[in-house]
């Protein structure tokens, strides 16, 4: 399968509305990070993007380096030698 590639090299801090389904880009190429744009359809045939609906309004950390555990979310993966090192 593909890989997806390092969009940011630590997380991108969003406002989410609860209830709200959003896309969040599993990929790696949208222009719209970190939410998809659809650029996985050609850039990456086989990853799709990630929908969710917050419970709850608030700031959020998105995962921009793609390799978080708790997509969409940050776990801090970024901060590896893989992520750093690239």
């Amino acid at each position: 399968p593909p890989q997806p590639v390092i969009a940011a090299k630590e997380p991108f801090p969003v406002e989410l509305k609860a209830g709200k389904t959003y896309g969040w880009c599993s990929c790696g190429h949208s222009k719209r990070q970190p939410f998809c744009d659809g650029s996985h359809k050609t850039a990456a045939p086989g990853l799709s993007s990630l929908r969710f609906t917050p419970q709850e309004d608030g700031l959020a950390l998105l995962c921009g380096c793609k390799r978080t555990r708790n997509p969409p979310y940050c776990d801090g993966t970024h901060n590896g030698e893989e992520v750093q090192g690239a």
